[in-house]
């Protein structure tokens, strides 16, 4: 996993898979949005831009699939949910 912490703006954390082109952005209302098969060039310029939250705007909110947010991986949280503690109910 590659993090990236601004220090600025809307955006506060940026987290990327290698493995799986995942890419989770950690806003600062604590909502966190998700895309799935985004290339390492995107998230590279997504950390180098002066304006992250626009970059996103422009070049990923509409271009990526959106995913399920990779909970607990490359921020050091627990990871652990309650289905996984105790399976679906279902």
């Amino acid at each position: 996993m590659q993090t990236k912490t601004f220090t600025g703006g809307r955006i506060r954390k940026a987290v990327w898979d290698p493995a799986s082109g995942q890419l989770d952005l950690h806003w600062d209302d604590q909502s966190i949005k998700a895309y799935k098969q985004v290339p390492q060039e995107v998230y590279r310029r997504l950390c180098s831009a002066p304006n992250p939250a626009t970059y996103w705007e422009d070049r990923i909110a509409e271009e990526y699939p959106k995913a399920t947010p990779m909970t607990g991986r490359g921020d050091g949280g627990g990871g652990k949910t309650l289905k996984d503690l105790f399976g679906d109910p279902d």
